[in-house]
């Protein structure tokens, strides 16, 4: 068993193209990329790349996420709180259970881990 895999770059492979469960277009025609590089080996976390295009999105969340931005800006507002501004090197959590608008303002690039 590996205990220190490389993520392989994302052009490694062929992303996944379909919206995500749980968001729904509510603003432009943002379209999103997700390239899945690493399942843990108990199935239980998956890492990778995800991009999207400017738009706005709602999502609802299931499961927990770590996110470190790596290029782009975007608003988050959770349904009946306060937005966030994100960009480049920040990085943030959500918790299952977020229900909320990304307002991507500019193509945004970010690795995340999610536990499932």
């Amino acid at each position: 068993m590996d205990t220190i895999v490389k993520l392989v770059g994302k052009d490694a492979q062929e992303p996944v193209t379909t919206d995500l469960d749980g968001w729904v277009v509510v603003e432009g025609t943002p379209s999103m990329k997700t390239w899945v590089l690493h399942t843990s080996n108990d199935g239980s976390m998956i890492s990778g790349y995800w991009e999207a295009t400017p738009g706005t999105y709602h999502a609802t969340y299931t499961d927990y996420e770590f996110v470190h931005v790596m290029q782009g800006k975007m608003t988050i507002t959770p349904d009946g709180g306060v937005p966030v501004v994100l960009g480049p090197g920040d990085a943030f959590v959500v918790e299952p259970g977020f229900k909320g608008l990304w307002k991507i303002e500019e193509t945004i690039r970010k690795h995340f881990a999610i536990k499932l």
